[in-house]
């Protein structure tokens, strides 16, 4: 069961990423100290990225590859800023028409 902590970062990078991407599918799951995101398609669910929390308020981030490998993304900071990076790099898998 994630922690309530873990449940309001979600929450509050599942309301930056609906900003960033002018749409609400992508949805974002607490895993540990993970925070997976995920893009929930008609017949699908894909987990594209997850940021890692490093410390208090302070993230990297991964791409999850065609390998099911997670490959790292140039990216730490904190929430807003990895967020931004991660829309920024990975906007064709943020399309809702792919």
């Amino acid at each position: 069961m994630p922690t309530f902590d873990a449940q309001r970062k979600a929450a509050e990078l599942q309301r930056q990423l609906a900003t960033l991407t002018g749409h609400a599918l992508a949805q974002v799951k607490p895993y540990g100290k993970h925070l997976l995101i995920q893009m929930h398609r008609e017949d699908h669910v894909d987990t594209i990225a997850r940021l890692t929390e490093l410390g208090r308020n302070s993230y990297s981030s991964a791409f999850r590859s065609h390998t099911g490998r997670w490959e790292p993304l140039p990216a730490t900071g904190d929430l807003a800023t990895v967020a931004d990076l991660v829309v920024s790099l990975l906007n064709p898998y943020f399309d809702p028409n792919n």
